[in-house]
């Protein structure tokens, strides 16, 4: 199998099957961008299936043929205008489910909730701002709070006094109750299972089953979207 590649907000997700597991890294939007210019005649040879989330960066040319779009997602109800990457992650939840209905949280840029009936079928979604967006926007939008902070830091102290702990602990508990708060609005309807993906998914995991819920952590579940559905009809 080649390599696959999700092009995302703010990062690029790469991926490729080494004995019957999926190789998954992952690297800044801009970065990623400079690397495949570098080396496009090795990269793009190799590439089986792309997807990507918004518009490519200027200049930047990857093979048509071998892009997954909306329409090649077998689940019934997608808006036309959906995000690739919430059908990707919808799908593969559905499949690995056993086709069983799905709340699916994808923890990235955006902090996007997906629902998936039990017959396939989209049942629409919450969004939000992710956990580093909400950071940087607090930093960009307010004054004497720092701009740069690691979300992946984790503040001890559920009340902390200092003001970049007191920032990620706010941000991280809107978050978890975001998502909370979608299970418990779908209690009274069918049997749905949480899944949580993207690259804040493990952060948030132990908030969630904090709280109560039982999430089944998937971080690359777009990757292994593509990688079912290239195998199943490889692209040109």
């Amino acid at each position: 199998m080649g390599r696959l590649l999700l092009v995302g907000n703010s990062r690029w997700h790469w991926g490729q099957r080494h004995d019957d597991r999926l190789h998954c890294w992952h690297e800044p939007a801009a970065a990623a961008a400079v690397n495949l210019r570098a080396e496009s005649t090795s990269l793009l040879a190799d590439l089986e299936a792309w997807a990507c989330v918004g518009a490519l960066p200027a200049g930047l040319v990857l093979p048509q043929g071998r892009r997954i779009l909306l329409p090649q997602v077998p689940l019934g109800g997608l808006p036309p205008w959906l995000g690739i990457d919430r059908a990707l992650v919808g799908w593969r939840a559905w499949c690995r489910q056993g086709q069983g209905p799905v709340l699916v949280a994808d923890a990235g840029t955006c902090l996007s909730l997906t629902r998936i009936d039990a017959d396939g079928q989209f049942r629409g979604g919450r969004l939000s701002a992710g956990l580093a967006l909400q950071l940087r926007s607090l930093g960009q939008g307010t004054a004497n709070l720092p701009q740069q902070l690691d979300p992946l830091v984790s503040p001890d102290d559920p009340w902390p006094a200092a003001t970049e702990a007191a920032m990620l602990q706010g941000c991280l508990q809107a978050c978890s109750a975001a998502v909370l708060q979608g299970v418990r609005d779908l209690a009274a309807d069918q049997p749905w299972q949480l899944w949580l993906t993207g690259g804040d998914a493990q952060r948030l995991e132990p908030e969630l089953r904090r709280r109560g819920l039982q999430p089944r952590l998937a971080p690359d579940l777009a990757l292994e979207a593509l990688a079912a559905l290239a195998a199943a009809a490889p692209l040109s």
